[in-house]
């Protein structure tokens, strides 16, 4: 069974975006960005690192730097419980 957006924002999960600055070998002064978003889980990411982990093993444009920016959570309403009450 598929987990759908809705649940994993539940359950933690937000937007993630990470913007790669990156070369290729054979133009070392030239910056270049990619952009990409995926629900991500903060703080550690896993999706954004399985991704840079590809691009280091898979592409040959080196990785600059990344910036990272993230969507708001979406959690549900909190329960609270009364002990007393009052008529």
């Amino acid at each position: 069974m598929q987990t759908n957006e809705l649940e994993l924002r539940l359950r933690g999960w937000r937007m993630a975006t990470a913007e790669v600055l990156y070369y290729m070998p054979d133009h070392p002064s030239l910056l270049q960005s990619f952009v990409w978003q995926t629900l991500d889980l903060a703080p550690k990411y896993p999706r954004i690192h399985r991704f840079l982990n590809y691009w280091r093993k898979e592409i040959d444009a080196v990785i600059h730097s990344v910036r990272l920016a993230t969507g708001e959570t979406l959690a549900p309403a909190p329960v609270h419980t009364a002990t007393h009450l009052h008529h």
